[in-house]
């Protein structure tokens, strides 16, 4: 794998179908693979601060090792917390006492990193990087990887945030529109994917106070279908390099079976081990 400065990596989301980037990531890191500019969604800036740090092993650590100690995901949550994961163990207890997240690595590291989440009151997309508040680096990640519907609204300098991947899942365009022309794209869906049409109902009963939030989510299957249209025909043309589940996934958004992680992960990094 050739990587030179107009050269970016895309993380897409998925909850903790992400594991499989998981399993990249740790392969890069493994064989000294950096890149000048990084952009990850939802569970692609969760794992994908561990690559900037250069934890390997940490994201994995997380996304198994801690599901199968804690059990981090249940209806309780949604209860005690208003999200379907222990996010208080995700965004707190993890990087603060558990497996600390290296800042000192991060803040000194010089290649971009932007998180993308989505703004609740414009229904658009926002891109953050952010290289110096540990605070306001775990306020992002956190917004970027609510999930909607199952995740309460999170806030960055007071705005209200959600998942960006109801946006904008993949980002391949925003990559290219900042100057990096070759692109590695590692997606957590099979060949062919494309998502359904998502119920308007439920997301007017959800967010009343956010019209343009229910626009967003009324289109986000045919924003991601065009996306993964222009992945594939940038694949087909040479003109980006794309890394994904070979085998049927079997891992859900919000999976519990560790040991259908485990081989997701190992999957992830087997797969990557074929473009270095």
């Amino acid at each position: 794998m050739k990587i030179d400065n107009n050269t970016g990596l895309v993380l897409e989301g998925g909850g903790l179908r992400g594991v499989f980037t998981c399993g990249v990531l740790d392969c890069f890191m493994d064989h000294g693979i950096r890149f000048p500019f990084t952009v990850g969604v939802s569970a692609g800036a969760y794992n994908g601060l561990s690559y900037m740090s250069g934890q390997r092993g940490r994201a994995r650590s997380s996304n198994i090792d801690m599901m199968e100690k804690h059990h981090y995901v249940g209806f309780k949550y949604l209860i005690t917390q208003g999200c379907i994961m222990d996010y208080k163990l995700l965004f707190e207890d993890f990087p603060e006492k558990i497996i600390p997240y290296n800042y000192d690595a991060y803040f000194s590291n010089p290649d971009r990193f932007v998180m993308v989440t989505t703004n609740c009151m414009t229904g658009e997309a926002e891109y953050f990087e952010e290289k110096s508040s540990s605070e306001r680096v775990m306020s992002i990640v956190r917004a970027s990887s609510s999930l909607p519907f199952v995740s309460k609204i999170a806030y960055v300098d007071g705005v209200p945030m959600l998942d960006g991947g109801i946006v904008d899942s993949i980002p391949v365009q925003y990559a290219l529109d900042q100057g990096y022309e070759k692109l590695v794209v590692i997606l957590t869906r099979n060949k062919g994917y494309r998502k359904k049409e998502g119920k308007m109902r439920i997301a007017k009963a959800f967010y009343r106070k956010y019209p343009e939030l229910q626009k967003a989510l009324s289109v986000r299957n045919i924003r991601y279908n065009q996306t993964m249209d222009l992945i594939e025909k940038l694949e087909a043309e040479g003109r980006i390099t794309v890394i994904r589940p070979i085998r049927p996934i079997e891992v859900g958004r919000i999976e519990k079976d560790t040991t259908k992680l485990a081989a997701l992960y190992q999957e992830g990094y087997e797969v990557a081990e074929q473009y270095i």
